[in-house]
């Protein structure tokens, strides 16, 4: 396939970008654990290994597709990462990849390897992962979902809630939703295995919370796992170890959500007490920070 243009690229991105303008609501804050029962006592957190798992790359994407402000012609190639956090007895995944051929053929990808399969060289098999944590409804980050058979699903409740109702109603935005996923997403809900996080600040297993007010979709999300030095997992919440470093917006927030991805991202260095323990969602750096055997990186 051959790469398509910067302007078809960025137009892409803005289409996508469009989301954050749908209106979004408060969360609240309350610090609950998700699903558990009002004052029940709280659990003491594993020693949670962190391994980021590359299987694919989007070759020489523009980087002004991913900063504010970038030279129109410097390029990257993106990595495509699922995060595998591992301890008490669960193998949890951030995210999931994809796998529905149509997105093979509507971006230019290299080195793909099916997320499961990916998955399955740091030494966990399909059946094994216990959990999903879906850090947004993306094609790239939800159409692996159902690889993964076993899993007890995490979700932002206002992300389900949108993405499977007003989204595709008129004047409902959802660029970069593949439908596909949507219906999975509807059927693990119908199957029990869905469970709904409900805003910021939420525990979904001890020592890994849930935080949001990144705002890249509807009601993204993103993970702090505790340990003597914690480590965020920011998904697309952040693109790249230079957003940070250079505190520049992502390119995907229109001009109203600059400021608030900016705040995300001081965030995210506050709850990881670290810039360097911030893990940004398309960096390849991830791979060369940490050591790193084929496509498995251990950050932890």
């Amino acid at each position: 396939m051959s790469r398509r243009p910067v302007a078809a690229w960025i137009a892409r991105l803005s289409a996508i970008a469009s989301i954050v303008l749908c209106g979004l609501v408060p969360l609240p804050a309350d610090g609950a654990v998700a699903g558990a029962a009002p004052g029940a006592a709280p659990t003491a957190a594993p020693a949670w290994s962190i391994q980021a798992i590359r299987y694919a790359t989007v070759p020489r994407f523009p980087l002004e597709g991913l900063m504010m402000g970038a030279p129109k012609d410097e390029v990257i190639d993106i990595a495509m990462v699922v995060w595998l956090v591992r301890g008490g007895g669960h193998a949890v995944l951030f995210d999931t990849g994809f796998h529905r051929d149509k997105w093979l053929k509507e971006f230019t990808i290299t080195d793909y390897l099916r997320p499961d399969e990916a998955v399955a060289q740091a030494g966990v098999k399909a059946d094994e992962i216990t959990d999903v944590v879906i850090s947004h409804a993306h094609w790239d980050h939800m159409g692996g979902v159902d690889l993964f058979p076993k899993a007890q699903v995490w979700i932002q409740k206002q992300e389900y809630a949108y993405y499977t109702g007003d989204a595709w109603q008129p004047g409902g935005q959802h660029g970069g939703i593949d439908p596909e996923d949507v219906a999975v997403l509807v059927r693990l809900n119908t199957e029990g295995r869905l469970h709904l996080v409900d805003g910021d600040d939420v525990e979904i297993l001890p020592g890994i919370r849930a935080y949001t007010g990144a705002r890249h979709t509807f009601a993204s999300q993103y993970l702090r796992v505790d340990g003597a030095k914690p480590v965020v997992l920011a998904s697309d919440n952040c693109y790249l170890d230079r957003n940070l470093a250079e505190h520049v917006a992502s390119a995907t927030f229109s001009d109203g959500d600059r400021a608030a991805n900016l705040k995300a991202q001081a965030r995210m260095i506050a709850l990881a007490g670290s810039a360097e323990r911030v893990i940004p969602g398309h960096d390849p750096r991830q791979f060369v920070r940490f050591p790193t055997e084929g496509r498995v990186a251990r950050i932890r």
